[in-house]
């Protein structure tokens, strides 16, 4: 094992968190790109930027949160890319009951909530964390996850019955 500099993550350090949460970190990029298949992209191109900024780590906090960080912005700036290159469609649109118009729906629905919102959910619901990692990943209290995360349950609940009807 390599030995860390102070305050700088180790690659050893890097890969086990790598290694071990792998799968809820392609599942949080794919909730916010909103395609499964560009996730492990999404995933692979975060740690490639961790590993060439882990000097930039400053050890006041977890290694995991600055991890999250990383893939939950890359993942943003991709979901940002993909919106300018297309057009969404109606959110409220009817589902004829079929479950995969209805997956696209909901997602569609979850894309209108603000930023914060949408990412305290996939933290929450997604990669299961608990609020105090949701809080150091997004830089905010505990508090804030709490109240954020019921603000979005608000928001979704009269939108998804429309969705649904």
């Amino acid at each position: 094992m390599e030995k860390r500099a102070r305050g700088e993550a180790t690659l050893d350090e890097i890969e086990a968190v790598y290694r071990s949460r792998l799968a809820e970190f392609r599942r949080v990029a794919a909730a916010i790109v909103g395609d499964r298949e560009l996730a492990p992209d999404v995933v692979q191109e975060s740690f490639a930027l961790a590993v060439r900024q882990r000097a930039s780590f400053r050890g006041q906090g977890p290694l995991d949160a600055w991890l999250w960080r990383i893939v939950v912005n890359t993942a943003h700036s991709h979901q940002r890319r993909r919106a300018r290159d297309r057009v969404r469609s109606d959110a409220t649109a009817t589902c004829n009951g079929d479950p995969a118009e209805l997956a696209d729906e909901v997602r569609a629905v979850i894309a209108l909530l603000p930023e914060r919102q949408r990412l305290v959910l996939f933290l929450r619901y997604y990669a299961d964390l608990d609020y105090a990692t949701i809080a150091a990943v997004l830089e905010i209290s505990a508090g804030t996850v709490g109240a954020t995360l019921n603000s979005a349950h608000t928001s979704l609940r009269p939108m998804l019955e429309e969705v649904t009807r």
